[in-house]
């Protein structure tokens, strides 16, 4: 890679486009654009979450998960370039089915709460369904590898149950919704 990177300021992007991968431009609020940046998003919020004092499972599932993140902004950013593949979604499938099936079932809806790590694996999950959306909205337009859209599918139900996982690692329950709960005030 060498000093590909030495120059930051390069003014291209004053004009309000910016340089696809393949070396076009397009305006930097185009649906390829956003559904990189909802990715880019995406990704920082999962090392948000490897900021946290995580088992080393977890951290290390997450670290290959932003190497995915970044591989598939590098696929939007190339049209017909293809980076993730059926093998990164089932790895994410396993994923799943392991962590889930050391999980108590799911009786009642959850709220994204619990610890803190839990909370922003939620965080996470909420912008994954971002990022799954503007990808949906891109490839309604323009051709997109169906398989980058779905590992955004499985990543999102990943994330869920790592949040359930990580309260459970901590010994944190998860906070329940509570049909017809009363509110405000009164109810305290």
């Amino acid at each position: 890679m060498g000093h590909r990177l030495s120059r930051i300021v390069t003014r291209t992007g004053d004009s309000g486009t910016t340089g696809l991968g393949d070396g076009s431009r397009v305006d930097k609020d185009s649906l390829r654009i956003s559904a990189i940046g909802a990715v880019d998003e995406l990704n920082s919020s999962v090392g948000a979450l490897l900021a946290e004092t995580l088992p080393d499972a977890i951290g290390a599932l997450l670290v290959d998960i932003q190497h995915d993140l970044f591989d598939l902004g590098g696929e939007l950013s190339i049209p017909g370039h293809v980076a993730v593949t059926a093998d990164h979604v089932a790895r994410l499938e396993r994923a799943v089915e392991a962590i889930n099936s050391g999980l108590a079932p799911l009786k009642e809806f959850i709220l994204p709460g619990g610890t803190r790590a839990a909370a922003l694996a939620h965080v996470a999950r909420t912008v994954c369904r971002r990022a799954e959306r503007a990808v949906i909205a891109l490839a309604r337009e323009e051709a997109v590898p169906q398989d980058g859209r779905v590992y955004l599918n499985r990543l999102s139900d990943l994330l869920f149950v790592l949040a359930r996982k990580l309260n459970q690692a901590a010994g944190v329950p998860d906070v329940l919704w509570q049909k017809g709960r009363a509110r405000g005030p009164a109810a305290r």
